[in-house]
């Protein structure tokens, strides 16, 4: 594993699923993500929230927009309208860059894991660079039984939002977040996958990554009931049958970064009495 910590134990965290499905690995990446984002002071509000109010002020402005064009409006109100469609345009602007950025990572992210059967390594960094970073967040899954291709979508299952929170709540227990306020910064990123793989509007390979050795990462590994039970091998050394039916020998595993990079948002932070 990249770093310096490669000797460092994983957090185990168990599902009660005999596999670990497409969905149920993007929804709870997708989670750990906008956790990172939040918890790191990046985001004022968890994405969720964010997405929503980005929605309703696109609608208010088209609604302001059609009000305005009114001949029978009065002047004074007219004023106020083209006073407040200031506003929202700028909440829009504000918030647009990072609506899409996590968009464009979301479906990047579903692509990946549609095209590689052997995906199961993820690294997330906040930092200046993924080689410079101020945290780092490794995500291992153990998939268990051989799941076959999933063309129905990622809807978020039960197993995927139980999953997800026994996540944030591992993450939280080893004190993610609590750090101070580093202010905007980026959200990196990296997928494990084969060599061979190419997607380059959505993913640039870095074979020889590595970060900054002077950093401790937070890891975890997801595990099913079937892997707990065969008693699996470590995280980054598994050697299934399952796997090597899946890829074949020569597509020697690398690190592939997402172009989709997150910058943190500027805001004010409450000040303590």
């Amino acid at each position: 594993m990249v770093g310096s910590s490669s000797d460092m134990e994983f957090t185990e965290i168990e599902t009660n699923a005999d596999s670990i499905d497409n969905s149920v690995i993007f929804h709870v990446i997708k989670s750990v993500f906008g956790f990172v984002l939040y918890m790191h002071q990046q985001i004022p509000s968890i994405f969720q929230d964010i997405s929503l109010e980005f929605d309703s002020l696109q609608t208010e402005y088209k609604e302001l927009e059609t009000t305005i064009t009114k001949t029978e409006l009065k002047a004074s109100v007219r004023r106020n309208h083209i006073s407040r469609m200031r506003e929202v345009k700028h909440g829009i602007k504000r918030l647009e860059k990072l609506v899409n950025t996590v968009g464009g990572l979301e479906s990047a992210l579903q692509l990946i894991i549609s095209e590689v059967l052997c995906f199961e390594e993820v690294i997330l960094v906040l930092g200046a660079s993924p080689i410079r970073p101020q945290h780092v967040y490794e995500l291992c899954f153990s998939r268990g039984n051989a799941v076959p291709r999933d063309d129905g979508g990622f809807a978020k299952s039960k197993v995927a939002e139980g999953l997800s929170r026994k996540v944030v709540r591992a993450l939280i227990s080893k004190g993610a977040g609590s750090s101070s306020y580093p202010g905007p910064t980026k959200l990196f990123l990296l997928i494990k996958a084969p060599s061979s793989f190419n997607l380059p509007l959505h993913f640039l390979p870095k074979r020889d990554f590595r970060y900054s050795k002077k950093i401790v990462p937070s890891r975890l590994q997801i595990k099913c009931r079937k892997v707990l039970e065969m008693d699996a091998p470590e995280c980054g050394s598994q050697t299934s049958s399952s796997r090597n039916s899946r890829e074949s020998a020569s597509n020697d595993l690398i690190w592939f970064q997402c172009r989709h990079v997150v910058k943190g948002l500027a805001f004010k932070i409450p000040t303590e009495e």
